[in-house]
């Protein structure tokens, strides 16, 4: 089943419109998988020479997708000259299923340590490790990346791989 945004008279979607969905998996799925997903996003961006993908640490939430990085960071002056973006949620191990989409990104710098707080939480446990201590020590300059999707398109090979 594939559901679309409204888009305004201008061409352009809202923020709030739900993303388009194609493949195999409803929407509460898809939130179960990126809730419970706890690997890198590989996050593609636009820039003059051409695009890069760069794998982030991310949440879920309300329908974002959201990361931490430094304010000089490549990602962030890519997004600020051009907020579309691409992203791949996705092991690299059988069964092959995942998570790919399009949206448009923002950078929250108000957000930027809660969110690095939340990030070091799900993906190493705590703020206790040595990881987790030097990424707090340059917390200062850390920035949030907010992706809201446009797209998603799920596929899942588990039942024609078992």
């Amino acid at each position: 089943m594939t559901t679309g945004p409204a888009v305004e008279q201008t061409g352009r979607m809202r923020p709030t419109d739900p993303p388009a969905l194609r493949g195999p998996w409803d929407a509460a799925t898809i939130e179960r998988y990126l809730d419970d997903t706890v690997i890198p996003v590989r996050l593609a961006t636009g820039g003059r020479s051409g695009p890069i993908v760069q794998s982030l640490w991310f949440e879920h939430v309300d329908g974002s997708l959201w990361c931490a990085t430094q304010a000089d960071a490549l990602v962030v002056r890519r997004l600020e000259r051009d907020p579309r973006c691409g992203f791949e949620v996705a092991r690299d191990d059988p069964p092959y299923r995942g998570l790919r989409g399009t949206g448009a990104a923002s950078v929250v710098p108000e957000a930027g340590v809660a969110v690095l707080r939340r990030l070091l939480t799900r993906y190493l446990g705590g703020t206790t490790s040595g990881l987790a201590q030097w990424l707090l020590a340059r917390s200062e300059s850390e920035v949030a990346l907010r992706v809201v999707p446009r797209t998603l398109t799920s596929w899942d090979y588990s039942a024609r791989m078992s």
